[in-house]
């Protein structure tokens, strides 16, 4: 305070080189008021809070700023949802060993097919597991359901084993039909109707890829059997299946590798039916010239 007088004192006899004494007893309590009056509260330090403050206040209801998450928190949470994927993955599991169990008792059976024995023989006992999958792919829907949205994440464990199955029930099909087990008929046989848990049609297609496998073996040992009109007919039925998966634009994934390996099968159905045309047999197993005079003599 004493040195701003003294300013300001001093800033008065510059103005003022030669004042007069009676001019200054006047002039000087108006210069101490001017000198001790108080700032404007505009310009008051005080009526300009911190910014950090401002936000405090402003961040929360309650006054208190906003926070993130500890990462101990954070990292708990991930622990939990971690062992729930885990425990569920297991109940997956146990599911689909039965599933893959069930499978392999279904291709024992069929495999007597290829020692000439009759279809309906050979298919007794695989039909009979059919049931047991459609009870086992009943249980393994309500695990998944557990955790809605998340089929194709857990959609992995039980992809090979499904491919599998509708290979068997492929075959089976066309044992006993001649013809191709359809997306919704194999839905039918394991109840997978449910729109939260289908038969994913990549799996289906797949599988009938795996069936086709089968059938140049098939037809090798029916034609060794005296059979020598299997040949035309899986000829026929690869055929139409080759031309079938030539209407779909496959990526260059698993699924186009399954279906380039068909024309393999077609193409080793095909030698044997030229083998037994070119040697003249018959669907009865004789040659043609042995077949004795055709129409009157």
């Amino acid at each position: 305070m004493k040195s701003a007088f003294r300013n300001a004192h001093s800033l008065f006899r510059s103005l003022n080189p030669n004042p007069n004494p009676h001019l200054t007893s006047l002039l000087l309590p108006l210069r101490l008021t001017l000198l001790t009056s108080p700032s404007p509260p505009s310009l008051r330090p005080q009526t300009f809070p911190s910014l950090s403050a401002t936000l405090s206040s402003a961040s929360m209801p309650g006054g208190e700023p906003l926070t993130p998450p500890p990462l101990e928190k954070q990292f708990e949470d991930f622990r939990a949802q971690l062992e729930e994927s885990g425990t569920l993955r297991e109940r997956i599991r146990a599911v689909v060993m039965e599933i893959e169990s069930t499978t392999r008792l279904m291709h024992s059976g069929l495999l007597l097919v290829h020692q000439s024995r009759s279809t309906p023989e050979v298919l007794e006992k695989p039909k009979g597991q059919i049931g047991v999958l459609k009870e086992l792919y009943n249980r393994l829907a309500e695990v998944v359901r557990e955790s809605p949205g998340q089929y194709y994440r857990y959609h992995g464990d039980w992809r090979t084993e499904t491919q599998t199955v509708v290979s068997l029930l492929a075959f089976m099909h066309w044992l006993e039909t001649g013809t191709l087990l359809l997306h919704t008929e194999a839905e039918g046989k394991l109840g997978l109707n449910d729109s939260e848990f289908c038969l994913d049609v990549e799996d289906y297609l797949v599988g009938i890829c795996f069936m086709s496998n089968e059938l140049p073996r098939y037809v090798v040992n029916q034609v060794t059997a005296g059979d020598y009109d299997c040949p035309r007919k899986v000829l026929k039925f690869l055929t139409d299946l080759h031309a079938g998966f030539r209407m779909l634009n496959l990526r260059n994934d698993f699924l186009r590798k399954k279906f380039d390996g068909m024309k393999y099968d077609l193409r080793r159905v095909e030698e044997v039916y030229y083998d037994v045309k070119i040697r003249g047999l018959t669907a009865n197993g004789a040659p043609v010239e042995d077949q004795g005079p055709q129409g009157p003599p």
